[in-house]
């Protein structure tokens, strides 16, 4: 059974380096994943049924309170999705742990896309472009346009905290 819980745990890991970069990509975080990082939650925990069942209330709890806060306009459905979905797999301490690890790493991203107010607004990338060239490139374009963050990328940070944290 210790395998099936290292299996799901590093599924979840590849899962969530996935969505950090598809949610630069796109600021789309889709439904699919989610189902699949929920479902390899509950996998993860099928040795301990009393810890499905409080993992799912902590989910269903923060699910309510996260939909309050989507509907006052301060964080997008996507990552009220990923965040529930991670609950799942997790048990309240991981919760916090994740909630935690997810503001720090969200404070980092802020302050990243702030200090590219200071820099300068680049060129189309050409052809040939390295990635690094290229994300910079359509990352300021974003923010000049005023396009939400990617925290996609802070929820995934986070998640892969709580799962390091659980322990492989």
């Amino acid at each position: 059974m210790n395998w099936i819980v290292s299996a799901t745990l590093c599924l979840e890991i590849a899962l969530l380096l996935y969505v950090a970069t598809i949610d630069i990509a796109t600021r789309l975080i889709r439904n699919e994943i989610c189902l699949a990082l929920a479902f390899l939650g509950i996998v993860g925990q099928l040795a301990s049924p009393m810890q499905i069942g409080q993992s799912l209330i902590v989910a269903a709890i923060l699910f309510l309170v996260l939909f309050v806060i989507y509907l006052r306009g301060a964080i997008g459905g996507g990552d009220v999705k990923l965040l529930v979905a991670l609950a799942i797999g997790l048990p309240l301490t991981g919760v916090i742990e994740l909630l935690t690890a997810t503001a720090l790493a969200g404070g980092v991203l802020a302050a990243v896309h702030l200090m590219m107010r200071r820099l300068p607004q680049p060129k189309l990338a050409p052809a040939g472009s390295s990635l690094m060239r290229r994300v910079y490139a359509v990352e300021r374009w974003r923010h000049l346009r005023h396009a939400p963050l990617p925290y996609g990328v802070a929820i995934a940070c986070g998640g892969i905290w709580a799962i390091l944290s659980k322990g492989i």
